[in-house]
């Protein structure tokens, strides 16, 4: 190999070293993780505290929140919250922004999941009232909290952990896929609001992912991403804060939803038939 072509080979990889070694714009902010003692939140949880971010924990579970607490140690602090609760969010919002000031990161993944037909949920109306309580007004309410600190320090980012049933609209999920539309759509409205002030927003349209809210589906049995995979996927996007990150499968359901809504019916309609209801949507424990 000719010696002064050396050099030339050399620069790109040091170039790619330092950029490795660059530390992560996490480093020494404060992101707050909602329904963070288990699945996609607690996997978050770790990873943005491995950047070296603080972590603000919060989930109704207490015992499990510490354990969450204890495994990441000082880099780390417990709310137990439940986020139904109006009164709690906003006692929860006016607490940290004391201990903590403005929360730099936010991400809005705690939520409630029901699979179930629309013949099986005639008598079933709390499950619409519940989806929206965790899904939207919950997330809503704790957002429009910090938002006002974020805006005064001209900095700030919200990642919500949707669903890509917001492009696609699968049967079965009507009460679920409702709730975290209105989130995808009021964050994207707010977001533009924000623009100025530097306060972002990303809508997370995952597919599917094996956490405990979606085990008790038979169907999805050992299918769909694990917890730290799509950990993965939100770091990148609190780290790079892209308007939406979602799936192929997704985006080509959007579009034939307005291309040819009608086919798109029929083919959703014919595939919801092979995928029956849940034992536990039947109310049955097997």
């Amino acid at each position: 190999m000719n010696p002064l072509a050396t050099p030339l080979l050399q620069a790109p990889l040091a170039v790619t070293r330092r950029v490795l070694r660059r530390p992560s714009p996490l480093a020494g902010r404060t992101v707050l993780v909602t329904g963070a003692s288990s699945g996609i939140g607690e996997a978050t949880a770790y990873a943005v505290a491995e950047r070296g971010a603080h972590v603000l924990l919060v989930a109704r579970r207490a015992d499990e929140l510490e354990r969450v607490r204890t495994r990441i140690g000082d880099r780390a602090t417990a709310y137990s919250c439940d986020l139904t609760d109006g009164d709690a969010v906003d006692a929860l919002v006016e607490q940290m922004l004391a201990e903590h000031g403005a929360v730099d990161y936010l991400v809005n993944n705690a939520g409630r999941s029901i699979r179930r037909s629309l013949a099986l949920s005639y008598d079933r109306f709390h499950d619409v009232e519940r989806s929206m309580a965790v899904n939207f007004l919950g997330p809503v309410r704790l957002t429009m909290g910090l938002v006002p600190a974020m805006r005064e320090q001209r900095f700030g980012h919200v990642v919500n952990v949707v669903t890509w049933g917001v492009q696609v609209k699968a049967p079965k999920f009507s009460a679920y896929i409702a709730s975290k539309t209105a989130l995808d759509t009021w964050s994207r409205i707010a977001g533009r609001e924000t623009f100025f002030e530097n306060v972002t927003f990303t809508n997370m349209r995952f597919s599917l992912v094996q956490t405990p809210m979606t085990a008790p589906t038979e169907a999805y049995a050992g299918r769909g991403a694990t917890p730290q995979q799509a950990a993965a996927r939100v770091v990148r996007a609190l780290e790079d804060r892209p308007l939406t990150v979602g799936t192929a499968a997704g985006a080509f359901g959007e579009v034939i939803n307005v291309v040819a809504p009608r086919a798109s019916d029929a083919l959703l309609a014919t595939i919801d038939r092979f995928f029956a209801d849940s034992a536990a949507a039947r109310g049955r424990s097997s």
